[in-house]
């Protein structure tokens, strides 16, 4: 039994740990690794046989995955990984996870702890730069374009793994009503990993984030709370930051220094509306693709896009498309968001607030880079069944009950089973797993 609860964790581990980060095997096949870690998951640990509860989302998924993929960007190779990636973590959340809420609370544990480690090799990296990136390398399995960073190839990149840590760690701490020392470490520490990640998105995603938060769970006491906040993040930058870490390598410096086109998310979104004002019925339908329609402009003749997930899926698919794909994949989760925003100091919903807020975050963050959830970015994509899975199980809380035989349940007398409150079950045969 503890070679068995080893094996499943070590699986999980395994299993998030390549989908957080996006680890691919083998450099010419590009096999996403996940597919290695959850197959045995579902296979032989599936936690019972019920019907696939995600039929809706994997049909939209390939829809938008074939559009937007295969036919728009003529990408085969990027199509198939999505999906190989999605249709994992699908069957992940319906037949490992189940209605296991057990299973649900450890995946979301090592998913967070997982970025919490990659947040501190990025810390480590500004400080030693040339062997963190050795050891990035072999954690990745590939080769490191950007730094510094933590386990993900690109700064971009990083940014999603950032952006769903912080929201949630800040979060966290208020919805699980810890005392007011560790909401200010967690605040600092939140501060902290920002202003190293090298990512202003993530800056904005997490004043969004946490704004949103602060108004709704404390109310008219926000106000006290927000000025306070201000004032331990000036503190803590003026005091411990600045003087502490490298001033190179840190988002002001980030900020002040990087003034190109390429840098100015605003510039490159108003050249691609202007892309997208001669082609509204979306580049497919005219049979075109981004370097048809940029190889003669000067912003992104580089083959640089607009570094905006939603407006470059509207500039491929238009507005019919784009827009009903994205309300259908977004629509679930949204009336999730709004009805536990409203019902936000619910001990019950503490842990469905903080994937909320944390998916909030990453969707947030899409507005100025490329993954997002068509792309089967892992941390984007774990969060999106998280939240649907958890607000199932809640749903229906007797389909999450183990039944377990013990000594204490057995009547041997009766030749049956019986509950602590006395009632006898007799002969009849139960369904457990």
């Amino acid at each position: 039994m503890l070679f068995k609860k080893i094996m499943i964790t070590g699986l999980m581990t395994g299993y998030l740990y390549t989908l957080s980060f996006g680890i691919f095997m083998t450099q010419i096949f590009r096999i996403p690794a996940p597919l290695v870690f959850c197959l045995p998951l579902i296979v032989l640990f599936k936690t019972q046989k019920f019907s696939f509860l995600y039929w809706k989302e994997a049909i939209f998924f390939f829809f938008a995955l074939f559009l937007y993929d295969f036919i728009g960007m003529s990408d085969r190779l990027s199509f198939f990984s999505s999906l190989i990636v999605i249709s994992c973590c699908l069957f992940y959340f319906n037949y490992f996870v189940g209605y296991d809420r057990r299973r649900l609370n450890l995946s979301v544990g090592i998913f967070y702890v997982l970025l919490l480690f990659s947040a501190v090799i990025m810390v480590l990296n500004h400080f030693f730069p040339a062997r963190i990136d050795q050891v990035r390398g072999i954690l990745l399995n590939d080769t490191i374009i950007q730094t510094p960073a933590g386990l993900a190839l690109t700064q971009f990149n990083y940014g999603y793994q950032l952006a769903a840590l912080v929201s949630f760690l800040f979060v966290f701490t208020h919805v699980f009503r810890l005392n007011i020392l560790l909401k200010i470490i967690g605040l600092i520490v939140c501060i902290t990993f920002i202003y190293l990640g090298m990512n202003r998105s993530v800056f904005v995603t997490f004043l969004s984030s946490s704004f949103l938060f602060v108004v709704f769970y404390y109310r008219y006491k926000s106000i006290f709370i927000i000025v306070a906040a201000v004032l331990i993040g000036f503190v803590a930058y003026a005091f411990i930051i600045k003087e502490n870490f490298d001033a190179k390598n840190n988002i002001l410096a980030k900020n002040e220094g990087k003034n190109a086109n390429e840098y100015n998310r605003v510039g490159l979104s108003e050249e691609n509306l202007k892309i997208y004002a001669d082609y509204p019925f979306g580049l497919i339908f005219y049979g075109k693709n981004w370097g048809d329609v940029t190889y003669r402009s000067t912003t992104f003749s580089p083959g640089l896009t607009s570094h905006n997930a939603y407006l470059m899926f509207f500039t491929y698919l238009g507005p019919f498309l784009g827009l009903g794909l994205l309300i259908f994949l977004y629509f679930r989760v949204g009336k999730i968001f709004f009805g536990v925003l409203f019902k936000i100091r619910d001990k019950d919903n503490a842990l469905l607030i903080g994937l909320c807020f944390s998916f909030l975050g990453v969707s947030i963050n899409a507005f100025s880079h490329n993954g997002w959830l068509i792309s089967a970015d892992g941390p984007t994509l774990f969060l999106y069944l998280s939240i649907l899975h958890l607000a199932k199980i809640q749903k229906y809380p007797k389909a999450q009950e183990h039944i377990e035989l013990t000594l204490e349940n057995i009547d041997v007398e009766n030749n049956g089973f019986e509950y602590e409150n006395g009632n006898n079950l007799g002969n009849h045969r139960l369904g457990y797993r």
